[in-house]
Parts: structure tokens; C-alpha cells; sequence
């Protein structure tokens, strides 16, 4: 029930003028980085280690506007798959390099987990004339669940794989033209990752962008979902040339050293909650 008012709190939000809506998501993600303590501190670990040349000020400020995003990305969520679909369009704006998106060129989309990862969802699937595909990750409250699903079904055709489904269907997918959006940036565990640098400390990172884009033959462009003060902006960067090299390893640190260069122009929007570093390559404690 709680779950159910929740959600449909949302949605009624959805309605409000945007500046409403962000003040509210302001004062939330306050409240958020107050009482949830547990994830505070992993933010806060997460910047130290990354930006050790940052003062406990800078750090402490920055941790505050990283729940702030967050609970404004997540009250977005509202408008982006319940409000009315010319206000959904009009406040995502997609730019930079967009003929890398038309035609059929087997493609996979490289998009880091910025708060704005939905809204980038969101965007492509409305605006582009492209069949899309990502890689989802089951919730474990059924609600949830479901209204995550519908909103990333709500433009456009996309195709939705599970991470138990495997690669196959995937690749059959990129070689018929569908777009694989793909977030390969978390920690999924070390059994299938290798460990390189991430801001220079050891990181588990799956190399599924280099595998996918060699198993179908296709090119690799970056998406970076910016949130701005009347939405969302999604900048299609140009395809990145001579990758996947025949190196797996040198693939996975290439990725984390670009995606570092995206995260520095917009620290405070990345998905910092998470416990990147909670597996180490040599067997020591995680720094949680």
C-alpha cells in the first residue's frame, strides 16, 4: 500500500511546474542525505577516494547535491512516464552528434549511470526512429517493478533483456539494428569483471562495452544525460574510433578513463550512492 501512494504521489507531482517540482526534490534530497546515514557514507567514502585533492568542505557539498539530484531525478520520473508526451519532449533536448543515431549501423550506446539515465532512456526512445534495447535488472518489490518497466516501454519499440537472458538474443539484436543502451560503469561483482583504475583506485568493471560492440560489429557512442534548470539535455558524443581493440583489459580502463572525463564536468550527477569499490583484487576489506 505504501509502495502503491507512493507511486501515485509521483505521478500527481507530475503535474507541477518544473521549478516547483526541483524545489520540492531539493528539500527531499536534504532529508534524504540527513537520515539515510548508511548510504550518506558511502557517498562520501566514494568522493574521498576518487577526489582526494578535494577539501572535507568541497566533499561534504558536493555529497549534499548528489542526494539532491538524486531525489530530483527520481520525482522526474513522474513527467517523463506519466505527463503528457509534448512536455516530455519539450523539456529533453538531445544534441551533439545525432547522425550517429540514424541509419541502421549496428550501435551500442555507452550511457554511465548520470542521475539522468532514465531521461536519456526517455528522450532517444521518443525522439529517435530507432528500435532500442537495454539490459534490465528485476526489482525485488513487484510495484516497483512493474512501473519501472512501463515507463522504459513508453516510447517508441524497445526490448527490454534480462541479465539472466543472456548474450545471444542481445547480439541478434545489435546486428538487426536495434540501439543496445548499456550501463556498464557499477560494480556487478568480480566474477566476470577485471579490475582497472577508476580515478587511480582499483576497480571491478565488466568489459561487456568492448565485448558487445566486437560480438556486433558495432560502434560505440557515448550518451551523457545532463539535468538542467528546464529538464534534461542528451548529448550524443561522436563514436569512439578504433575501439574494441583485441585488448579486453585495455578496453575496460579506456572506458573508466572517459567515463572519468564525463563525471568531472558534472561530479555532483553521478550515481555516487552505489559501492563501486566493495570488491578488491587483492582480497582486502571493501572501504565501506
Amino acid at each position: 500500500m505504501l509502495t502503491q501512494a507512493v507511486l501515485g504521489l509521483v505521478r500527481l507531482l507530475a503535474w507541477l511546474p518544473l521549478p516547483l517540482l526541483r524545489s520540492l526534490g531539493r528539500m527531499l534530497g536534504w532529508l534524504l542525505y540527513a537520515a539515510v546515514g548508511s548510504r550518506r557514507r558511502v557517498v562520501l567514502i566514494n568522493l574521498r577516494l576518487c577526489f582526494p585533492q578535494w577539501s572535507d568542505q568541497v566533499v561534504r557539498a558536493t555529497a549534499v547535491q548528489v542526494f539532491v539530484c538524486f531525489a530530483q531525478s527520481w520525482l522526474d520520473r513522474g513527467w517523463l512516464w506519466a505527463g503528457p508526451p509534448g512536455r516530455t519532449q519539450e523539456r529533453l533536448k538531445v544534441t551533439g552528434a545525432v547522425h550517429e543515431l540514424l541509419g541502421d549501423d549496428p550501435t551500442v550506446l555507452f550511457a554511465p549511470h548520470f542521475m539522468g539515465l532514465d531521461a536519456g532512456w526517455t528522450a532517444l526512445t521518443q525522439q529517435i526512429p530507432r528500435r532500442f534495447s537495454t539490459i534490465y535488472t528485476d526489482q525485488a518489490n513487484p510495484i516497483s517493478d512493474a512501473w519501472i518497466m512501463a515507463g522504459r516501454r513508453r516510447f517508441g519499440t524497445s526490448h527490454l533483456f534480462g541479465r539472466v537472458d543472456g548474450v545471444k538474443e542481445i547480439v541478434r539484436g545489435l546486428k538487426e539494428g536495434e540501439m543496445l543502451y548499456l550501463l556498464p560503469d557499477m560494480n556487478f561483482g568480480p566474477e566476470d569483471s577485471v579490475f582497472v583504475p577508476f580515478y587511480g583506485v582499483p576497480a571491478a568493471t565488466v568489459p561487456s562495452l568492448a565485448r558487445f560492440a566486437k560480438l556486433g560489429r558495432a560502434k560505440v557512442v557515448p550518451v551523457i544525460s545532463r539535468m538542467t534548470d528546464r529538464g534534461y539535455e542528451i548529448e550524443i558524443l561522436p563514436a569512439w574510433k578504433n575501439f574494441p581493440s583485441a585488448n579486453l583489459l585495455s578496453d575496460a580502463a579506456l572506458m573508466n578513463v572517459r567515463l572519468q572525463e564525463y563525471i568531472d564536468s558534472m561530479p555532483s550527477q553521478y550515481y555516487w550512492v552505489h559501492k563501486r569499490f566493495k570488491d578488491r583484487p587483492d582480497g582486502a576489506s571493501p572501504p565501506y
